[in-house]
């Protein structure tokens, strides 16, 4: 394959973490639709998982604590000898929660830059290592991030500063691992799923050009759009949030 054409997906392995719901299972059942070679990873929710993969054709399943470098070592491991490959990772997986900064504890800055940059992190070194076993060391990483780290959300510092930290680190990796491996990010704005009916969901959502959430499958379509892309599309960050950066 010329690095100058775009990557095609069928036939392709590509990982998924937390794909067993929400914006990641709505990447991983996108995937499956692209012929690709679906694997799901998951942390605790193994009936959602098995779930997802059931709809992905029967999509592989990895669980792993991503708080733990040891545990994502282990899972590529896995993948190593179950897959024998690995051609694209999504780095779905993170945290959320809502705290007044002023009351933010080592704990819960831990809970979450532990998943949504640590993890975003080692996850991405361990699936470069196994890409650059593929011919000329040729794979696609999509990191995905939020409008939060853009945007200033007075009870999501600690959320805020996690995303914003995965949009440098998609930069610098894009840099550290080109040609062959392109790294690239995904920023989501309002995406509900079971809380689509939430008075401040619906209040912020009719706050954008857009005028309605989004949906995981847009998500999907920004996912997949990096995955095909040629290695000339590589280090950026792609707003799918209806214009809600433009207030």
């Amino acid at each position: 394959m010329s690095e100058a054409h775009s990557f095609d997906l069928a036939g392709k392995t590509v990982l998924v973490t937390g794909a067993a719901r929400r914006i990641g299972r709505s990447i991983a059942l996108r995937l499956h639709q692209e012929g690709a070679r679906v694997l799901i990873h998951y942390s605790s929710s193994r009936a959602e998982a098995e779930h997802t993969a059931a709809e992905c054709g029967g999509a592989g399943l990895y669980q792993a604590n991503l708080e733990h470098v040891a545990e994502i070592k282990q899972m590529f491991g896995e993948i190593a000898e179950r897959e024998g490959r690995l051609d694209a990772l999504v780095n779905n997986a993170a945290r959320f929660t809502k705290l007044d900064p002023l009351q933010v504890t080592e704990t819960d800055w831990d809970f979450v830059h532990s998943v949504n940059l640590k993890a975003t992190f080692f996850v991405a070194q361990q699936a470069a290592l196994l890409m650059q076993r593929n011919a000329g060391g040729v794979g696609r990483i999509v990191n995905i991030s939020s409008m939060g780290a853009f945007l200033a959300w007075r009870e999501h510092v600690h959320y805020c500063a996690s995303k914003a930290g995965v949009i440098a680190l998609t930069r610098s990796l894009a840099k550290a691992l080109a040609p062959a491996i392109t790294v690239n990010s995904v920023a989501p704005g309002v995406i509900p799923f079971d809380e689509v009916n939430e008075d401040r969901i619906q209040t912020m959502a009719r706050s954008t050009p857009a005028g309605r959430p989004g949906t995981g499958e847009e998500i999907a379509g920004a996912v997949v759009y990096f995955l095909k892309a040629s290695n000339f599309v590589t280090g950026q960050t792609l707003q799918v949030d209806g214009g809600l950066s433009l207030r």
